[in-house]
């Protein structure tokens, strides 16, 4: 598979089988990932995967919070979305949300099942195996697009050894608890969950494929 044909293939997968993913697997796809671009070659990002008895304890520990109506541990790592998102990025947004929960059969006003879906970004989808990406709180701008970088690549990687990822940023709500258990140095941010395994293409909801916008309206070529 070459890099055209992964990035077409990549998607975010939200039904995954329990079929567990080799050590060596997941060891070729982070250390293909550190290959990502980094200014000066800093290599901000810092990370932690997590499979059996080590990530069902984890969730375990995040999934009773949630029940208890504790959805954030009280304080954001970051703002996942802009407070006021302007057009056209609200508009995809909310397309987005209309195609998810449609594929699925949640109305609009289904609060219950809107709700069941967003816990089960903390069920990590029943990927078997979880990584947590983190970058040190003292960087700034550029460095955040390093880690996005190493993000797309760890995507990519895992996507030509034939597996299915998501990346959650909703897991940065839980922040605290993510820390404690994974004993996280406190100058480290924790930034999303990547989700990872064989998708279950049985579930309709991994029929999926977000749109895009069209090359024009989001690039301008000169001078070809």
């Amino acid at each position: 598979m070459d890099v055209f044909e992964a990035l077409a293939a990549r998607r975010t997968c939200r039904a995954f089988k329990p079929s567990p993913v080799p050590r060596a697997t997941v060891e070729a796809i982070l250390t293909a990932a550190g290959r990502a671009p980094s200014g000066g070659n800093l290599q901000p990002w810092r990370v932690w995967a997590l499979a059996g008895e080590d990530l069902a304890a984890l969730k375990g520990k995040v999934l009773g919070r949630i029940a208890a109506g504790q959805l954030t541990d009280g304080d954001y790592e970051y703002l996942i979305y802009p407070p006021q998102l302007k057009e056209p990025y609200l508009t995809r947004q909310f397309r987005n949300g209309e195609q998810l929960y449609g594929a699925m059969n949640i109305a609009r006003d289904d609060a219950a099942g809107r709700m069941e879906q967003f816990r089960r970004n903390f069920e990590l989808f029943g990927a078997p195996v979880g990584i947590f990406l983190a970058i040190d709180r003292t960087m700034d701008r550029p460095q955040w697009a390093d880690l996005g970088m190493y993000l797309q690549s760890l995507l990519l990687a895992a996507t030509a050894r034939g597996l299915s990822t998501a990346a959650l940023e909703s897991w940065s709500l839980q922040h605290r608890t993510v820390r404690e258990h994974l004993a996280m140095p406190a100058d480290l941010m924790l930034f999303c969950a990547v989700a990872l395994g064989l998708p279950d293409e049985a579930d309709p909801v991994n029929a999926i494929r977000a749109e895009r916008a069209p090359l024009d309206e989001v690039a301008v070529l000169r001078g070809f």
